[in-house]
């Protein structure tokens, strides 16, 4: 058995240029996730969007049909959307919690290294 020291999982930066180059791209992954964030919260807004379009056409053609006649097909169909509503909640409100916090990550990562307030 060797006294070796094992090397440490995140390697520390030799000169200036170095740490300013890991803090830039730790800032980039950051921007990115904020990004993914952003795209979640409008696929959820889409989603949510359906069921809204299904319904008004339902309400729109109301006079053509009788409910009482096609029920067995408006029953499988609000199932299906109050399902696409719950996970469009889910999905907007998802975003929405993951964009505070990586826009406080963001807000305190700033706050550490000053070179970002030149560049944000």
């Amino acid at each position: 058995m060797s006294d070796t020291v094992p090397p440490a999982v995140t390697p520390t930066p030799k000169s200036v240029a170095e740490e300013e180059a890991m803090i830039l791209s730790t800032m980039q992954l950051l921007l990115a996730e904020k990004r993914t964030a952003l795209s979640g919260l409008s696929t959820g807004i889409a989603i949510f969007a359906f069921p809204l379009s299904v319904f008004s056409v339902l309400i729109a053609t109301s006079h053509f049909y009788e409910t009482g006649r096609v029920l067995h097909w408006l029953l499988p169909l609000l199932a299906i959307t109050l399902g696409l509503i719950v996970l469009a909640v889910y999905f907007v409100t998802r975003s929405i919690r993951r964009l505070w916090f990586y826009d406080r990550v963001i807000r305190d990562y700033k706050k550490q290294h000053p070179i970002l307030s030149i560049l944000l």
